[in-house]
């Protein structure tokens, strides 16, 4: 049990370092995915479309929800930019910062994600067989337009018996393959630009504005999880008094069967002082109200 606690108050101590994991996880477990799916182009002019998109669009929303789903502080962040003003006022600088740091690490596995399907090019060139201007390609010259559709929507099942001999096949396929990958690369490589102007460009900004947004965002964040232990806590005291109240008749009997209750007063005293004199239900559910309506203002010279 101590271990287990250890690794939870280590989760809780390095929140950012735990969700900079996850964020890791899920854009290996992204690649993983891809390479163990079977894709399979229906090879027809009005699904290949669909099918190819979907397949690079489809993903990289769930693994985005996901993303949103694991971080805690996507919670923290709305909980906070909802709730009313009350005694405390709201930092929107505050909510913006988290806000960003939220996008960009639930961002990550669905951009690698579309990089590496861009990259292999198979969904490209399902959905956009059919798109391709005809005369570019030899093989296509001495056909209808209604074949020429019929073949270029089938030009990603290779095995197909219209393809196995058509010699512009793998011409249309490497073309589109070719433009997945430039347009893979180049989305690669304006990420990578981006980071690197953000990294370094960083200083030249307002770095005070950006030290209290970050200070701030982690302090809210870690007030929620105080107030929740606290909470847990009080809720363990006072279902322990409510119990001990209800089996006041059976005493006897419980401390014949060895189950080790304190005597008469005993404990009592430091239990009343961490339930802080809230001993009812309505106490408690006003006191949470209040929490919610009219959080105390940041200044502990109040207390």
């Amino acid at each position: 049990m101590d271990h287990f606690r250890m690794i939870f108050q280590y989760f809780q101590s390095n929140s950012e370092s735990v969700m900079n994991g996850i964020c890791g996880l899920l854009a290996l477990a992204s690649v993983k995915m891809y390479t163990c799916f079977d894709f399979s182009c229906p090879c027809l002019p009005q699904y290949n479309m669909a099918y190819g998109l979907g397949i690079m669009f489809v993903p990289p929303v769930a693994l985005f929800l996901c993303g949103l789903i694991l971080n805690r502080q996507s919670l923290v962040m709305l909980e906070e930019w909802r709730r009313p003003r009350g005694r405390r006022k709201k930092d929107l600088a505050v909510i913006r910062y988290m806000c960003s740091s939220i996008m960009q690490r639930a961002m990550v596995a669905p951009v690698v994600w579309i990089i590496v399907t861009l990259l292999d090019g198979k969904c490209l060139i399902c959905a956009f067989s059919s798109s391709v201007d005809p005369e570019k390609f030899v093989g296509f010259a001495n056909t209808s337009p209604m074949q020429v559709q019929q073949l270029l929507a089938k030009v990603p099942c290779k095995d197909d018996e219209l393809m196995r001999n058509n010699t512009s096949r793998k011409a249309v396929s490497r073309y589109l393959r070719c433009w997945s990958q430039a347009l893979g690369w180049s989305i690669l490589l304006i990420l990578i630009i981006a980071a690197f102007l953000a990294r370094w460009l960083r200083p030249c900004f307002n770095q005070a504005t950006l030290l209290q947004a970050r200070h701030w965002s982690n302090y809210i964040d870690i007030e929620q999880k105080i107030f929740e232990e606290t909470c847990c806590e009080h809720s363990r005291l006072f279902a322990h008094k409510c119990i001990l109240h209800f089996f006041e008749s059976m005493r006897q009997e419980i401390k014949l069967h060895s189950f080790g209750l304190p005597r008469e007063g005993e404990g009592a005293e430091g239990e009343e002082d961490l339930l802080r004199g809230i001993t009812d239900q309505d106490q408690v559910n006003k006191l949470l109200k209040m929490w919610y309506y009219e959080k105390p203002p940041l200044d502990v010279n109040q207390v």
